[in-house]
């Protein structure tokens, strides 16, 4: 389960996904091929400053309360990019991001971990884990170690993490998902909204 901020917190947050029209209604293939009537395109909160930064400071708030040692934030792109860099402010931290190159996450733009370092690995939105868990290796292989994970949104309800390495998040989110086999949507007549859209 992910460690949640107490309940005030995360309406106060779900709130500000809501204004900034970042939680969308619709017709959706999610990044896993599976359809959804619901998204969370956290982009949209990041188009306000103040609100990023004020999401920032809560999850700062809520890694302090854990007592999270951390030197560095590593975030995936392209999601997780402004989130990352959003947070590293607020805990005062490093920011690096993480792309993709022929499909796999490289470190790149003269980025670089260092034998020691803790990482909170960041992530916008996390619903099966599977970004966050293909950027882990690269972490290790630096001889860093991830501290925990840290994400606005969670889905995944922390069942992707390892055993001893946190998960915390600021609103959890229940969506309906479908196999697209079982979808109630045509194949049509569905949008692709994430980075791994076409």
């Amino acid at each position: 389960m992910a460690t949640l901020p107490d309940a005030d917190v995360s309406s106060r947050v779900e709130r500000m996904l809501e204004e900034s029209e970042a939680l969308r209604t619709g017709r959706f293939v999610l990044s896993s091929g599976k359809h959804s009537n619901r998204y969370c395109q956290c982009a949209r909160l990041f188009e306000r400053p103040a609100l990023g930064r004020e999401v920032a400071s809560c999850m700062a708030a809520l890694l302090r309360g854990h007592d999270v040692k951390a030197d560095v934030v590593v975030a995936p792109a392209l999601g997780g990019v402004l989130w990352g860099y959003e947070l590293a402010g607020a805990m005062q931290l490093r920011s690096v991001f993480v792309e993709r190159k022929d499909g796999d996450f490289e470190m790149r733009r003269g980025f670089e971990l260092h034998a020691g370092e803790r990482v909170v690995l960041a992530e916008d939105v996390i619903t099966t884990g599977k970004s966050v868990q293909e950027v882990v290796p690269l972490i290790e292989a630096a001889g860093a170690e991830v501290a925990c994970y840290a994400t606005i949104v969670d889905r995944s309800r922390g069942d992707f993490a390892p055993p001893g390495i946190p998960v915390y998040g600021l609103v959890e989110l229940d969506f309906e998902v479908w196999d697209a086999s079982e979808s109630p949507f045509g194949a049509g007549d569905v949008e692709r909204p994430g980075s791994r859209g076409s």
